[in-house]
């Protein structure tokens, strides 16, 4: 029987994953000057654990995830709600729950039980429901209140995530498209009040974007030194281990938010369009695994996670090129992180389990 479901995976989809996480190993060594520690080896252990989840997770029936896709939500509530109380600080902001010496930031793993969430909730709903104003209040709360318990820790480049996630869900889900248009009134109505509650870094990295020059040793320096090391890799890069922006530590957090660059750097326009070439048929593959599945369930959670790991994509080369202000969003796979790379590999683990009961029709 377990032989039987491993035979059924993607191997594909599974042999991209594990070659982006090489290319994270070396880009981590590269970071570190050319030493396995301290992020190449974590980075490495970090992925066989995950991996190991992920393999685990295939082979448990689908029918638990969708019976259980509440209760996973409210535990990762709860868990994301105890930050508030008993979380600790990293780089400004309290996101991390800390326990037997582990870290866990509650924010990155909510995002998949929110997917689980509202695939199970629309799998439920009858089709000719769905555009119900009455059944729009259950998964907005869904994705509202983790978003705020997000926004105040505070974490802008996850609450946005977050908003975007599950409002593309619903779209794909059958909700009409003028309350989408209604909402986003209300949003550009509430930007003041919004504005007025950042926090001040959170202000000079959003005016930076728009004039990075007005503080090129402040809030502007990340965005410039970043460009600095994209536009001097050129077409082919410098070469393996010759990054000086990185070397001469002017590229700032060079191995979580900006690895992209670093890599830029190294290898060049060519190495940069591989990454993304990579990230863009694990996508494919997830939108292929959704329309294999026979149920609802597995549909909304299989195109779900393809927006989740293209939200990642998106908004960190976006960061790190200048197309949108520097939100602190990982790449997936390759920037350093510990709950990051866990909530990727749930989340694979979870589409491979689509994939392997895609011809099963029901789940209730």
């Amino acid at each position: 029987m377990i032989f039987a479901k491993l035979k059924k995976l993607n191997f594909l989809f599974l042999l991209i994953v594990i070659l982006l996480s090489i290319i994270g190993f070396f880009a981590l060594y590269s970071a570190a000057g050319g030493s396995y520690d301290p992020w190449a080896k974590k980075h490495f252990i970090r992925f066989i654990i995950t991996l190991i989840i992920l393999l685990s997770i295939v082979l448990i029936d689908v029918k638990f995830f969708y019976k259980q896709a509440y209760t996973f939500f409210l535990l990762s509530l709860l868990l994301l709600i105890s930050v508030e109380f008993a979380g600790t600080f990293g780089l400004g902001a309290k996101r991390w729950i800390s326990f037997y010496g582990l870290s866990i930031q509650p924010s990155e793993l909510i995002k998949v039980t929110i997917i689980i969430s509202l695939s199970r909730y629309y799998h439920d709903l009858r089709f000719e429901r769905i555009g119900k104003i009455t059944n729009l209040f259950f998964p907005l709360f869904i994705i509202f209140v983790p978003f705020l318990f997000v926004l105040i820790q505070p974490d802008l480049g996850t609450s946005l995530m977050i908003i975007i996630l599950g409002v593309s869900i619903m779209f794909i889900s059958g909700v009409r498209i003028w309350k989408f248009f209604l909402s986003l009134i209300l949003a550009l109505i509430a930007m003041p009040l919004i504005w007025n509650n950042l926090e001040s870094y959170q202000h000079r990295r959003i005016l930076a974007f728009l004039n990075p020059e007005s503080d090129p040793l402040g809030a502007g320096y990340h965005l410039i030194q970043s460009k600095i090391a994209l536009g001097s890799g050129g077409v082919t890069g410098k070469g393996y281990l010759q990054g000086t922006q990185s070397y001469l530590e002017f590229l700032p957090e060079k191995q979580t938010d900006f690895i992209f660059t670093l890599i830029g750097e190294e290898f060049g326009f060519i190495g940069l369009a591989f990454i993304l070439i990579l990230f863009f048929l694990l996508i494919i593959i997830s939108y292929y695994i959704s329309l294999k599945s026979n149920h609802v369930f597995g549909r909304i959670l299989s195109i779900g996670i393809s927006i989740n790991l293209f939200l990642y994509v998106f908004l960190n080369t976006s960061m790190v090129t200048g197309l949108i202000p520097i939100v602190g969003v990982p790449l997936p796979l390759i920037s350093y992180g510990g709950t990051a790379i866990l909530s990727i590999m749930i989340s694979f683990g979870l589409l491979m389990n689509i994939s392997v009961h895609s011809n099963l029709k029901k789940l209730n």
